[in-house]
Order: structure tokens, then C-alpha cells, then sequence
């Protein structure tokens, strides 16, 4: 199985972006040892179109083309489960154990997630009730995916 980050716009230089490498080299390091063939990270362009609804359809459309073939797609959106690292952990090894070719995590733009890419996610995740930027998003999603592999693979990164 592959794991696919999928995000809306560019992560300019700076610390978020090193923090973000940082947790993405350490997933991958740990990721085969998972039986997990890559990690990845695909950016796309946020949309310019003038109206919101306009711009959420057109990046739904991008994320969509983005997907790897038979992904399970865990959609981050405000309305999602609030699920525990481990709960995660364990969803990716139920994807990864029961044959799916990938699992990918989406993060919608600023405007957020198309109603049809939510209807289409199988999970959608939330990390909490509060708006966080981007960057940031992207940061905790590399965090959470190191810490899922840790738990998968009886590492002692995550505590309980």
C-alpha cells in the first residue's frame, strides 16, 4: 500500500516546512518495515476563480485527478470524526491488511472541501473544532501519519 498526502497550495520555506520534512522523512523511514511501498506528497494548485464555489469545485476536480487508483481517501474536513492516534493507526493497518492499494489524505484550500469530495471520502477527519492554518495542517497530518506508523510497528514514539 501507498500513502498519498494530497494539499491545497504550496508550503512556502520556513519552519512549518522543515517541520513538515521532518515528520514526512521519519514516516518514510518507518513506512516499508509497515509494508507500506511509499509515502508521498502531492501538491496542487489552489484555485483562482472568482467565486468560492467555483474554487471548491475546481480543487475537488485537482484532488481527485491526484488520487492513486483504489485509494481509501480520508478527507480533512471541520465535520469529521475526531479520532485518536491510535484509532488512525488502526485504520491505516485495517487499509493496508485488508489489500487497498492506497490510503490519502486530503487537505481542502481555505474555502474548504467540495460537498461531493465529502460525500466520496470514506473517512473524514478532523483534528479538532478550531480553524488551523495550513501549514499547520499539513504539519500535524506528516506528525499523525509518523506516529500512526509508529503504533503500527510497536514503536515507542507514541505513549498512551
Amino acid at each position: 500500500m501507498r500513502l498519498t498526502l494530497i494539499g491545497v497550495g504550496r508550503l512556502k520555506a520556513g519552519p512549518e516546512r522543515e517541520l513538515f520534512e521532518r515528520y514526512f522523512k521519519r514516516a518514510g523511514a518507518l513506512a516499508r518495515a509497515q509494508g507500506i511501498a511509499a509515502i508521498e506528497m502531492r501538491e496542487i494548485d489552489e484555485s483562482r476563480a472568482r467565486r468560492a464555489e467555483d474554487r471548491i469545485a475546481e480543487e475537488a476536480r485537482l484532488m481527485r485527478s491526484a488520487l492513486p487508483k483504489g485509494s481509501w481517501l480520508a478527507l480533512l474536513d471541520e465535520r469529521g470524526a475526531a479520532l485518536t492516534s491510535r484509532q488512525w493507526a488502526e485504520e491505516i493497518g485495517r487499509a493496508r491488511d485488508g489489500g487497498v492499494p492506497a490510503y490519502a489524505i486530503a487537505i481542502g484550500g481555505p474555502d474548504g472541501s467540495d460537498p461531493s469530495l465529502r460525500t466520496e471520502a470514506r473517512t473524514l477527519l478532523s483534528f479538532g473544532a478550531m480553524t488551523w492554518p495550513h501549514q499547520l495542517v499539513r504539519t500535524m497530518a506528516a506528525e499523525q501519519l509518523y506516529r500512526a506508523l509508529s503504533i503500527l510497528g510497536g514503536h515507542p514514539y507514541h505513549r498512551d
